[in-house]
């Protein structure tokens, strides 16, 4: 069952059963939104919007055409996104800027994303930070412009230098400077 509160504007027949969104929030028609999505109040979803299975978008999101976002990612609040890298008033781009957030990564809170590019699964990237440009699985970025500073678990833990999490133990290799569980 979806529950929408009576305070919301869904205009979307697409959305994923067992998801909640809040009141005050904007789902345009072809918006398309998994199950067991988290929808925050004072939020706006386009048209040309995919969001996944157990996602989470907290309040002050707005998801512009072009962006997808995979299943169990965490959007926190106020992210920003971009999806025009040239804006300019009543001039539109022949296509938007597409931007992918993949499986599992996690946004903090008032990170600006520049359009245009793909945050990997399982990255993780720190509240206030502008990411400008695309950002590789298993990484921790942070800062203005946003740098990498380590690597982090699925859980969420930042690696130890031996790529081993402290909190649930598994331990990962890095090979032709790409990431993956052993």
């Amino acid at each position: 069952m979806v529950k929408i509160h009576r305070l919301a504007d869904v205009q979307s027949p697409h959305i994923g059963k067992n998801t909640q969104i809040w009141q005050y929030s904007v789902i345009l028609k072809n918006a398309r939104i998994g199950e067991n999505c988290n929808i925050n109040c004072h939020t706006f979803i386009e048209n040309d919007v995919i969001i996944g299975k157990n996602v989470t978008v907290k309040s002050g999101v707005f998801l512009w055409d072009g962006i997808t976002i995979e299943d169990d990612v965490f959007l926190g609040p106020n992210v920003t996104f971009t999806n025009d890298i040239v804006p300019r008033s009543k001039k539109y781009p022949e296509k938007f800027s597409t931007t992918l957030i993949k499986r599992g990564a996690s946004i903090g809170a008032n990170v600006t994303i520049i359009g245009g590019i793909t945050i990997s699964k399982y990255a993780l990237i720190g509240a206030g930070s502008v990411v400008t440009k695309d950002v590789p699985a298993y990484t921790l970025w942070y800062g203005n412009p946003a740098k990498q500073h380590g690597f982090v678990c699925e859980c969420g833990n930042k690696l130890s230098s031996e790529l081993h999490c402290t909190k649930c133990k598994k331990s990962y290799k890095l090979q032709n400077n790409t990431i993956s569980e052993l």
